[in-house]
């Protein structure tokens, strides 16, 4: 927990950047603590630093490929047999070690941003300023801390639950909280955020009374199943995705025309109708820019760094389409200017084209902004929810998932069982959402990990041993773990 204090400390030193488009601005010589949250530059200044906890490349958060290394356990993506991808090989074989840096980048990343909301949270009723902004900064620190505990608490299963924004001796014994507990705070956070955010995003790289509403559908669906098994959850989770759905003229939001569109990767862009959350990201300062686009994502025969691909099966079984075509990269053009398969290739694995920077772009960073969640997610989170809390989808239900299934130039679903259509729905999201960090998530609330890593193809990296649901969660890091008995 020693560490916290060294990132809460970090985040003053940041503040909002004039820019609309880009939260990136850094100032030196801010002040610390309460005094600097009366005005409201200062509130916004504290925000921005509880952002960046999310985005320091190749440090903390998701603009790297930690995130998705953490889902690796699903069945759709993987990573080298060898190279220097041991990390990265620990979540795809259930053999996560305190010490693997990635799990501390994320744990690390989630807890600075956390201290930065709470800093917000506690003082902003006394901050002097334009009240409707002032809301819509608190918001935004409640969204962000929501947020931030809902990835720690599916990551690690039991976690500290710090609320407070002031370094006291008594954290470095801090004791882990339940499940439970943290998702209540998750809960409350979210309906905060709804309460206090504007409906139009401040700029794009920020939620909007729908990004609260949808996080919220999207944590009961979750609650609803492992661990907490909290099933009345499922009607909450559909009622809560309606609420977008029916207001999604008033957010913004919407389903582009072709999934060609929504993986345009386009660096100077910063945004779609489709973007529920994303994280913007920026080339002009190097901690602030998305390093997951590009290399880490193209095969060593391009030049690549081969730090994510995916998984042969689920390749093969992915339906054909426009949509399998934007999704996957399966020829490689060689220096030589030969072209090769995918079964030819070093990994012999397809890649994932949805992270090919616009125009084949050779390069480790870029601009490309990293979504975090889609309205197609929030069409999939209703139709799934609403067939499992009434036992059959609704004519909304279908309209939902066929409306993706249309776009993937798949025929419509009709005639389904309640649990027949759920299943469809879950498999139609693994399609939709390939790579994008969602996979892993479905398996382990559906208790469904085991099944899906128990027909691995010969050139896929297997589990160590079998999987338990111990292995559903990972240990803190030893950073933590090393300095406070009580974690």
């Amino acid at each position: 927990m020693k560490k916290l204090l060294i990132l809460s400390m970090a985040a003053f030193f940041i503040t909002a950047s004039s820019c609309k488009k880009y939260l990136n601005e850094e100032v030196r010589g801010a002040l610390l603590g309460a005094d600097a949250l009366k005005s409201q530059q200062g509130l916004e200044a504290a925000l921005t630093g509880a952002y960046a906890g999310w985005e320091n490349t190749f440090s903390t958060g998701f603009i790297h490929a930690t995130a998705i290394a953490a889902t690796m356990g699903g069945d759709d993506v993987t990573t080298h047999h060898a190279s220097n991808k041991a990390d990265l090989r620990e979540f795809d074989q259930f053999a996560v070690s305190a010490t693997n840096q990635r799990t501390q980048a994320l744990y690390n990343g989630c807890y600075k941003a956390i201290q930065g909301a709470n800093n917000i949270i506690t003082n902003y009723k006394t901050t002097v300023g334009d009240a409707t902004t002032i809301n819509a900064i608190a918001g935004e620190a409640y969204f962000v801390r929501a947020l931030s505990y809902y990835w720690l608490i599916r990551l690690y299963g039991s976690i500290p639950l710090i609320t407070d924004p002031v370094f006291t001796d008594a954290m470095l014994t801090v004791k882990r909280s339940s499940a439970a507990d943290v998702y209540k705070l998750i809960e409350a956070d979210l309906t905060a955020a709804d309460g206090l955010l504007p409906n139009t995003k401040r700029d794009p790289g920020r939620p909007n009374k729908g990004t609260a509403e949808a996080y919220l559908a999207d944590v009961y669906l979750t609650e609803a199943g492992w661990p907490l098994k909290q099933t009345d959850k499922y009607a909450m989770a559909a009622a809560e995705a309606k609420k977008v759905i029916d207001n999604k003229a008033l957010y913004g939001f919407d389903l582009l025309p072709s999934y060609d569109q929504v993986w345009e990767n386009d660096p100077t862009k910063n945004g779609t109708v489709e973007t529920v959350f994303q994280i913007s990201t920026f080339m002009g300062v190097g901690s602030t820019t998305n390093c997951n686009y590009g290399w880490s994502a193209m095969p060593g025969e391009e030049g690549g760094w081969d730090d994510f691909f995916s998984e042969i099966n689920f390749f093969k079984n992915f339906p054909a389409g426009p949509r399998k075509d934007a999704t996957f990269r399966t020829t490689f053009k060689l220096s030589n200017g030969t072209t090769i398969p995918w079964q030819q290739s070093q990994t012999k694995h397809p890649y994932y084209h949805k992270y090919y920077i616009k125009g084949d772009v050779g390069n480790y960073v870029s601009s490309v902004p990293e979504s975090m969640m889609r309205y197609a997610y929030v069409l999939t989170v209703y139709a799934e929810a609403e067939a499992r809390a009434t036992g059959a989808p609704d004519a909304l239900a279908y309209s939902c998932i066929n409306a993706i299934r249309s776009r993937a130039g798949l025929t419509p679903l009709s005639g389904l069982s309640g649990p027949d259509f759920a299943a469809a729905v879950v498999q139609e999201r693994a399609w939709e959402f390939a790579a994008e960090r969602t996979r892993w998530f479905d398996l382990v609330r559906l208790e469904m990990v085991e099944q899906a890593n128990a027909s691995k193809d010969s050139d896929d990296l297997k589990p160590i041993g079998a999987i338990a649901k111990s292995d559903y969660t990972f240990p803190l890091p030893f950073s933590e773990t090393s300095v406070n008995p009580n974690l």
